[in-house]
């Protein structure tokens, strides 16, 4: 007879896992909520302390005179705005703005525009030294502006440009920081999508505009972010090669206002204000794509 098929007993069920018990629940929830807590407290008080110099620049701007000597408080009972209607009269405050913020963009775009392209470069071509190339690019970061403000100066003067908006934009038209950083996002692109536009007939300039720039659009944010505040503060370089209130940039303006023997700190508090707010106001509309830089780094 055919061997019969005999069934295996089913296994025994495994026994139940008792759940915790509420006390256990009670506690593992109350510490939580004290970490939690903790983390808080802690991102309050750091937020405190880097917002600290802010308030006590837009209050000193707003004191009146006679009670700077009274020491750094953070709340005027009788504020004013003398401090900014001295400052608009000393200075033209108007022109400097409009100078400091168009050499700032144009500096901005123009370290995008050639940023951009050397990081294409030196991330999707292949050329013999490239490596190289790229190594003595980035050692110029080594290389403090003190060190290259006499050459620098020396040149603008050869060229006839001292005293002109030229000068102030020559020292910032690329930057070895944007190309550093550009380069990593291109190579964060799959080169999948380049060859799939390779197939599709497209060349390295519609790879560049079309798949590439869209795509780093978090690093170029980061880049113009700096690029700005970069020029927006800078001082040394325009204090050499600017000599006409005509081209004056916002630091510059602002030295001014220290005399030899005493100086209004209210009116310089009331000028730093209008330094920070720009920069302010552009770090806010490129938050959204620095965080979704910061976020997409993370994820890989």
């Amino acid at each position: 007879m055919p061997d019969q098929l005999t069934l295996a007993p089913p296994p025994a069920p495994s026994p139940a896992v008792p759940p915790p018990a509420p006390a256990a629940i009670s506690t593992a929830r109350r510490r939580w909520g004290a970490l939690t807590l903790l983390r808080y407290a802690a991102v309050l008080a750091g937020a405190v302390v880097m917002l600290f110099p802010f308030l006590w620049t837009v209050v000193t701007s707003i004191t009146p005179e006679g009670s700077l000597a009274d020491g750094p408080r953070l709340w005027v009972e009788d504020p004013t705005t003398a401090a900014y209607g001295t400052l608009l009269e000393t200075l033209p405050m108007w022109r400097i703005l409009l100078n400091s913020f168009w050499i700032a963009v144009v500096s901005t775009l123009l370290q995008l525009v050639t940023g951009t392209m050397a990081a294409y470069g030196f991330a999707r071509l292949t050329f013999r030294g490239k490596n190289v190339v790229f190594a003595l690019y980035l050692a110029t970061l080594m290389v403090p502006l003190q060190v290259l403000v006499v050459p620098l100066f020396i040149e603008m003067k050869v060229l006839n440009l001292q005293d002109t908006y030229m000068a102030l934009l020559a020292p910032s038209i690329a930057s070895a920081f944007g190309v550093f950083l550009l380069k990593q996002a291109v190579e964060s692109v799959p080169r999948e999508l380049d060859e799939a536009a390779t197939i599709d007939g497209a060349g390295h300039l519609r790879i560049f505009a079309t798949i590439i720039v869209p795509l780093i659009r978090p690093a170029l944010a980061t880049v113009a972010v700096f690029a700005f505040m970069g020029s927006w503060n800078s001082f040394l370089w325009p204090l050499v090669v600017i000599r006409s209130p005509e081209f004056m940039t916002l630091p510059l303006g602002l030295s001014t206002l220290h005399g030899q023997f005493t100086t209004e700190w209210d009116v310089v508090m009331a000028g730093s204000v209008f330094s920070i707010v720009p920069i302010a106001i552009v770090y806010l509309l490129a938050q959204r794509h620095i965080i979704a830089g910061v976020a997409h780094s993370g994820l890989k």
